[in-house]
């Protein structure tokens, strides 16, 4: 790997369908806990193997032991909640049917929310740069029952209780020996209008570890179901954006026909490094080199170096089918292979 044009993921890997099956069979009281985590292990172990055969060059573990949408996993470890039914469970699916709890008590995360032991696995299993991801403390509170007369009077509440589990979350990867952390919080642009100071919740949760390992945050407008939640654009956030202490912001642009583009070279500028989404994960075409290429061009013309930035995906694959997800991080890396030999610089 070269220090130019680098390739990673935003986090979760697509799911095979045994896989799928086992989560299902699990749930139903089939699987002991030893066939889980042989399970888990291989899901883990799976999707190291599918990023580098398609050459990615920093990798993560496909968030392959979260087998709910994004934060389901992780309320497993609170204590203190009890899950909601849903208010809606017919008809087209949609973000109203995702998991909420109530919180009967104040939170809390005695054992931690178990991505240390995520780190651990995954490190052993890979011999390329890893990087660990976890959601900050808004959007892990969206999850929570909030208002008048329950334990947490309002959302901002809510994640501030967040804080100091995520903090404790993050001081113990880095003392096992996590180098690149990233932070999944996309509230300032999908909620741009809410009463909460995103950088200071999110920067409140970091501060331990600011200067010990790489940060990034991904702000994405939402995923699930390969649906967005928001009205798609960054720029009434751009300010927002900049005030999370982070060495990377990772945004999505390919499912937007890279609009908004050119806010890349305000975020270079200011001395951030850029994720840029070069592959529309939220799409079954499946892009070509040339298609990649062709926006990793545009991501340059905005005026970010080459040695600042790292194609990514949109968000994560978990709402994709894998077959679809291997010919795109190939896309990907093919693409990048494009620019770097139009360019004249070093063929990886």
């Amino acid at each position: 790997m070269t220090d130019e044009l680098r390739t990673s993921v935003v986090g979760s890997s697509a799911r095979p369908s045994w896989f799928v099956a086992g989560i299902a069979a699990a749930e139903r009281g089939e699987f002991g806990s030893a066939d889980l985590q042989e399970m888990l292990d291989d899901a883990v172990d799976l999707a190291l193997r599918d990023q580098e055969e398609a050459g990615i060059d920093v990798v993560s573990d496909g968030e392959m032991r979260r087998a709910g949408f994004f934060t389901a996993e992780f309320f497993r470890h609170v204590t203190g909640v009890q899950a909601m039914p849903a208010e809606r469970r017919l008809g087209v699916g949609a973000h109203d049917q995702q998991h909420r709890f109530e919180a009967l008590e104040p939170i809390s995360a005695p054992d931690g929310l178990g991505v240390v032991a995520e780190y651990r696995y995954a490190v052993r299993r890979t011999t390329r740069p890893l990087k660990v991801t976890l959601p900050g403390p808004y959007t892990l509170s969206g999850r929570l029952d909030s208002g008048p007369g329950r334990i947490y009077a309002d959302r901002n509440a809510a994640a501030e209780a967040f804080v100091p589990i995520l903090r404790a979350e993050l001081e113990g990867l880095v003392a096992a020996g996590a180098d690149f952390i990233q932070i999944d919080e996309p509230s300032p642009a999908i909620h741009p209008d809410a009463p909460a100071d995103f950088a200071a919740l999110f920067n409140a949760a970091v501060e331990p570890i600011v200067g010990r390992a790489r940060l990034a945050a991904h702000l994405c407008f939402g995923n699930y179901l390969g649906r967005p939640l928001a009205r798609r654009t960054y720029g009434p956030v751009l300010d927002a954006m900049l005030g999370f202490r982070v060495d990377e912001l990772v945004l999505e642009f390919a499912n937007r026909e890279m609009a908004e583009v050119e806010i890349l070279g305000e975020i270079a500028a200011a001395g951030r490094h850029v994720g840029a989404g070069v592959i529309d994960v939220k799409n079954s075409y499946l892009e070509t080199a040339g298609d990649v290429a062709e926006r990793i061009d545009v991501v340059l013309a905005a005026g970010v170096p080459p040695e600042k930035l790292t194609l990514l995906p949109d968000c994560g694959f978990s709402q994709t089918t894998r077959a679809a997800a291997r010919t795109k991080l190939a896309a990907m890396v093919a693409g990048r292979d494009l620019v770097l030999e139009r360019n004249g610089r070093k063929d990886r």
